[in-house]
This record gives structure tokens, sequence and C-alpha cells, in this order.
């Protein structure tokens, strides 16, 4: 018997579902950017709701923690940027005073979420060395001691392979934690949509008219439309639909959004840098459909069921939007599935080559599509939203 099945057939998983049971101070573990944590969340959900007095902590990045007060199934959050993470470059004084933080918490178990590129074993070292007695994470190689309960990680970056939220769900399921709702997570809090309203109307918006969202932004060079692109795609859908066209993006963005807006004939309103992340979500959740790269937007959209067509670069299969009406566009290519951060063949195909015609018909469609469900349900808008 190879290790890998010996790992699974002498564990008594009913013996195993009663320690996690059992615990009730969590640390889940998410290391990466917002959308990574908010393709947790399900997963998180699900670790929560196993008992009334569970609480939860999430050690995460400084850009995946931002969503931590958005989310009912997090308690707490402990900022950590590790330097096994891209970008990060730590200090030795920051993981000693992680560890002293994570033994003052004394934590019951630990649960350590990654994407199949990369190690869970640098943080199951941390959590041990904080002595956490529970320690679960998927894992391509037998980490012994190091783990407590492990999945084997037989995901590869291919085409069919299982999505980024169903990963995470089964890992906790392996352990005995189950949710009903598999919808992601993300509730504006109840300051957010009154101080979105009032900065959209200060950019001379229409809140009683409809509009959509665009974020032209991203994170990687690799999964980002061009932004004029975008505008042209904003234009036409504005000319068809007579929906207001918002641009949203950090305080770094503006070059990108004005780029944008100098493609447009018709009028457009700038949200760029004013916005808090809460503040973005109670715009998204008011919109007939986002339009944006592979990026937070895309999943937020994803967590308040706002339609979304999604310049999906074609770099990784498992993010595409989650249980949520949407298109995912981009343009075949034979190096597909590259998982880089810029495009290793320089021509960028995947999402060049995807028209702004295109983008703006998806669009369109999505945006028919909810008009014609309104007749029959009530109309949904930020004046009808309420968040706790």
């Amino acid at each position: 018997m190879n290790t890998v099945a010996a790992s699974i057939v002498w564990k008594d998983s009913s013996s195993t579902h009663k320690r996690w049971r059992d615990a009730r101070n969590v640390l889940v573990v998410r290391l990466d950017n917002l959308g990574d944590v908010l393709m947790t969340t399900p997963a998180i959900t699900a670790i929560r709701q196993s008992a009334p007095d569970m609480r939860v902590t999430l050690l995460g990045s400084r850009a995946g923690a931002a969503a931590a007060r958005h989310v009912p199934a997090i308690d707490e959050v402990i900022t950590y940027d590790a330097p096994w993470v891209k970008g990060c470059a730590g200090s030795e004084d920051v993981d000693r005073r992680l560890l002293a933080n994570l033994r003052r918490h004394e934590f019951d178990a630990a649960v350590i979420f990654t994407v199949c590129t990369q190690s869970a074993l640098p943080a199951a070292v941390m959590m041990r060395l904080a002595g956490i007695p529970l320690r679960l994470a998927h894992s391509r190689e037998n980490p012994y001691d190091l783990l407590t309960d492990w999945v084997p990680d037989g995901d590869v970056c291919e085409d069919g392979m299982r999505h980024e939220v169903a990963r995470q769900l089964d890992l906790v399921r392996s352990v005995g934690f189950r949710v009903a709702n598999e919808s992601l997570v993300f509730h504006p809090l109840a300051g957010d949509v009154p101080n979105m309203r009032r900065k959209f109307a200060a950019a001379g918006g229409d809140l009683a008219q409809p509009y959509i969202v665009v974020h032209p932004g991203a994170t990687a060079a690799s999964r980002r439309y061009p932004a004029e692109r975008f505008g042209m795609a904003a234009d036409l859908v504005a000319r068809e639909s007579g929906c207001q066209i918002v641009f949203s993006g950090g305080r770094d963005e503006h070059a990108l959004v004005a780029a944008a807006r100098r493609h447009m004939q018709q009028p457009a309103l700038s949200m760029a840098g004013e916005l808090t992340l809460g503040e973005l979500a109670a715009l998204i959740a008011g919109a007939q459909v986002t339009v944006c790269n592979n990026s937070g937007p895309a999943h937020i959209s994803a967590a308040l069921g706002t339609p979304v067509v999604v310049l999906y670069a074609l770099t990784n299969p498992q993010h595409t939007p989650w249980n949520v009406k949407a298109r995912v566009l981009n343009h075949d290519v034979p190096c597909r599935n590259c998982l880089k951060s810029s495009c290793p063949q320089l021509h960028h195909d995947c999402l060049l080559k995807v028209e702004p015609e295109q983008v703006a018909a998806a669009a369109l469609e999505l945006i028919h599509t909810q008009r014609s469900a309104a007749v029959l349900a009530p109309a949904r808008g930020p004046a009808l939203m309420s968040f706790g």
C-alpha cells in the first residue's frame, strides 16, 4: 500500500471528526489576496457553523485581511505577510512576534488553505511551533507530524480541474465540517450603503437610474484587459442600454480609468480611489452588472449575486465566478494555464483577441436578463439594500 493510501485508510473518520468538532478556538490561514479569501468563505462558514460557541480567527495578508470585517464567520483577524508568499519580504522579528501572538491565543486547531501551486508546509511549521494541536491542509507529500490531518493534493492546473471554492470545501469536509449554502460571503456594513450613496451623488450620478460598474484593474499584468477596450465596451453598453457607467478602482488606478474614459463618447462617472472596500461592495450590489478582470470585484459580485462579465485571462482555470450569472470571456491559446503574472509569450492573446463588441454584447445580455426578471420580481437596487 502506498504512503498516501495508507494515510487515508488507517484513520478512523468518526474519531477525526469528533476531535475537530470539539475544537472551539480555530485559526484559518489564507495568506494570499482578497479574492482568495472570498473564495474560501464557504469553507470558513462551514467551520464556524459547527458549534454555536465556535470562535474563528483569520491569519491573512494585509490584502486578504481586509475582507474579514465583512465575513460574519470571522471573529478576529491577525495580519501576517508571510515570507514564502510572493511580494512579501517579511523579517525574522515579524515571524517571532507572530509565533508569540499565536501562542497567546491558545488555538485548538488550524486549517491552512492554499491554492494547488502553494505548499502548506511553511505555515504548518509555524502552527506546530505555536503549539496548535490540530493542523489540517492539502499536501503533495507526506507531511508526517507537521500536520495532524491532511488531504493528498492531486490538483493539477489544467482544464476541468475543480474550482478553488470546491477545493477548500473538500478540505474541511474531510474532518466533518459542512455547510448547506456554498455561496461566497461578503456583507457590506450598515454605514457602507449611505456612504456610497453620498459619494455616488457627489460624483454626479443618479441612483434612481440603472448603472453598471466597470473595474479595469487587476494586481497582475497578465490578468488586465486593456483599459481603452473597457472604455470602448462601456461606451457601447451605455448607448444601447441607457445605463450609467461607473468606473471603480484603487487610488493607484486613476490612470487606468482615465484611459478607459478617453475612449468613450457617452458620459461616465469615476469613483476610483473614493470608496472603501465595503462601499465598493455596496456599489456593486446595486449594479445591473459588473464588468471586470479576474480580480476581487468579480468575487464580490459573486458573493452579492450581481451578474458579472469577466475578462478572464487563461492563467489559472480555478477562479471563475462562483454561483452567479456570469459571462467568462477569453480567447483560447496553447499556452493556457500558465500561472504567470505577466504573459510569458508576450502576445497576451488570451485577452487581446477579445473584442470590445464581445464584452458589450455579454454585458447587454446580462442586463436584458436582469430586466426581464424584474418584471416578475421587485426591483433591486441601492435603495432597497439593508445589511447588518
